[in-house]
């Protein structure tokens, strides 16, 4: 079950989530929860395309440090394999892969020794002239992004032109496109081009709402499956659904 504490406060917690209310209306409960058992991928460069050559390194964050979380990995030639088997190094929870190939394209994601999994995240590698810098996570909505066109031969932000969906969306001088306040009809497929350099591989942004937990407010939430945290929490960065108890 889940507990005020303290009782006048906006915080709930569980054995294996966390939540605070959102608001309080028609006798419901808005909750927003998260798991506290559960890790988060993070990668840095926090980008979905690199080049090749590029250095890469991914960590599990999470509360329970003792689980044993490995990175692991899916590629067109080898599936599930983990970080040291062949590719990359890990150091605890972390995994560094110092000269990364176009052959490291793939998911990559954190698994512990009881098979719980973390966040999923898309690397794209490139032996082209251009990438696009986006968000490796969803996006939530309401949130800003922005878009990086780069050139593998200079350091120099060059104009770019953007596109979404195959249709030309603009021109920006430094090279950044910024989206503020993304709603659900800025989710698809974006790619970019530098004049006398090339384009860019094509990368999906992901859109997500901020849906919400529903609980009774003159009873006591009922346990069930918990459900994801939003990308606002530090917890986990995966979107939260409905959820309705009644007691």
């Amino acid at each position: 079950q889940l507990k005020r504490e303290p009782e006048d406060s906006t915080q709930w917690v569980g054995l294996d989530r966390t939540c605070r209310t959102l608001s309080e209306t028609a006798g419901l409960i808005s909750l927003l929860c998260g798991s506290t058992n559960q890790a988060r991928l993070t990668v840095s460069p926090s980008s979905s395309q690199l080049f090749e050559g590029d250095r890469l390194s991914l960590s599990c964050e999470g509360e329970d440090s003792a689980a044993g979380w490995t990175v692991k990995r899916n590629t067109p030639k080898r599936q599930r394999s983990r970080c040291g088997d062949g590719w990359g190094k890990q150091v605890g929870s972390s995994c560094t892969i110092t000269y990364i190939f176009k052959r490291d394209s793939g998911v990559y994601w954190c698994e512990c020794r009881e098979g719980i999994t973390s966040n999923t995240v898309n690397i794209t590698v490139t032996g082209g002239p251009v990438i696009l810098q986006s968000p490796v996570l969803p996006v939530m909505e309401g949130d800003s992004i922005t878009l990086l066109c780069k050139a593998k031969s200079t350091h120099s932000n060059l104009p770019a032109a953007f596109y979404k969906d195959g249709s030309f969306i603009g021109t920006e001088l430094t090279g950044h496109m910024t989206i503020p306040r993304v709603s659900m009809s800025d989710e698809g497929l974006y790619k970019c081009h530098i004049s006398h350099h090339g384009e860019s591989p094509p990368s999906w942004i992901t859109v997500t709402a901020p849906l919400t937990t529903l609980i009774p407010s003159t009873a006591q939430p009922t346990d069930s499956a918990p459900p994801p945290v939003l990308a606002h929490l530090p917890l986990v960065a995966t979107p939260v659904f409905h959820l309705m108890v009644f007691c």
